[in-house]
């Protein structure tokens, strides 16, 4: 599926039917998106999965196959017309995973290297550099010695050096990887303000679902070298499109059942469970087939003691077993002959055996395509 949104043309990057092979084995298989003026798309998706072979190709730090890459309405690479412009030429700077900070230079020379190459010096290149370093709030460790910062240090060194000479296009390859976990959600705040106040078009690449929902004004979900969905954070995480989605882009229940037509429209969806139990969804515009499935996020589910008195979908289950998580507890329930996963914030602890009535809302029973 494509990612394309508006004229690819005049987009900040336009990729068209990236293809990518190491040899005999396909890497990237006819990719195409576009990332407008000032937008954030990330791509996202497991390891394997093309999305940072697809980021160096527009980098031009890998050939591709075919296809054809601009940023800025300007050709970059195009199979067909044997066009492949090296990463210098491309007016772009990238965010590595592993910083590469020069230990033995200063953070101010670190940040200013980008700038000397491009013949930059005297007073321009000092107000660059200290503007770049101001912006990622390390103006005063100037001339601190790289080789004395901590791994968020290095990481700001990093992005003040990417934005020191105003590229027009910044990538990052899941820039915040090797941060620890409360660091890494300070730095994605950080970055996406950045990128915010700068206005600058970025390509971010990550396998981590809550860097991708929190910094993304558009994500990209590929699997296995093609592009599975796009479409804006909230769009992913509602109304998944296949199962894959459902499943990688947060936690979902899959449910299959034998559809029921009377109860069925262009905007609704029944299916009958094991047993003659009705699970009620939206179909988001897709047709359902004889046995439609239903995605169900674990945390709209809602586990109680008693039955809920608001009409909606809503059964007698069985408690298997509750698991303790910290900012929530997941509890696994027995319902219609198979296994359910209940995510909850709430302190109500249920004993495994136990009786009790498991609802969800109609609107978040999501009906999926086919793989």
């Amino acid at each position: 599926m494509n990612a394309m949104r508006g004229d690819t043309g005049t987009a900040a990057i336009a990729v068209d039917n990236l293809s990518i092979h190491y040899g005999a084995v396909p890497a990237v298989t006819a990719v195409s998106f576009a990332v407008e003026q000032g937008e954030q798309l990330t791509l996202l998706g497991p390891s394997g999965c093309g999305k940072t072979s697809t980021l160096r190709a527009v980098a031009g730090l890998e050939r591709p196959s075919g296809g054809a890459i601009r940023i800025g309405g300007r050709t970059m690479y195009d199979g067909q017309r044997g066009i492949n412009l090296p990463a210098e030429q491309r007016g772009l700077s990238m965010v590595f995973q592993s910083y590469a900070i020069w230990p033995h230079m200063t953070v101010f020379d670190n940040v200013a290297y980008g700038l000397r190459v491009r013949n930059e010096s005297g007073a321009a290149l000092k107000q660059k550099v200290h503007h770049a370093l101001d912006l990622v709030k390390m103006g005063p460790f100037a001339e601190r010695n790289a080789s004395q910062l901590s791994g968020g240090q290095q990481q700001r060194v990093a992005l003040a050096r990417a934005c020191a000479f105003s590229p027009a296009v910044l990538l990052f390859d899941e820039p915040l990887s090797n941060l620890d976990a409360k660091l890494r959600a300070e730095m994605r705040i950080e970055l996406r303000e950045l990128q915010r106040r700068l206005k600058v078009t970025s390509l971010y690449v990550t396998h981590d679902l809550e860097e991708a929902l929190a910094m993304s004004d558009r994500i990209v979900v590929m699997r296995a070298g093609a592009i599975e969905q796009s479409g804006t954070p909230g769009d992913i995480y509602n109304y998944p499109r296949t199962a894959f989605v459902a499943d990688f882009v947060g936690s979902a229940n899959l449910v299959t059942g034998r559809l029921v037509p009377a109860l069925t429209d262009a905007a609704r969806v029944a299916i009958a469970m094991e047993g003659g139990t009705i699970l009620r969804g939206v179909a988001h515009g897709r047709t359902p087939g004889p046995e439609p499935t239903l995605s169900l996020r674990t945390v709209h589910l809602r586990l109680a003691a008693d039955k809920p008195s608001l009409p909606g979908n809503a059964w007698p289950v069985t408690v298997e077993r509750a698991v303790f998580l910290g900012d929530m507890t997941q509890v696994h329930v027995r319902w219609a002959g198979r296994e359910l996963v209940v995510r909850q914030t709430e302190a109500a602890s249920f004993a495994p055996g136990q009786p009790a009535w498991l609802s969800i809302a109609p609107e978040h029973c999501v009906l999926l395509e086919g793989d």
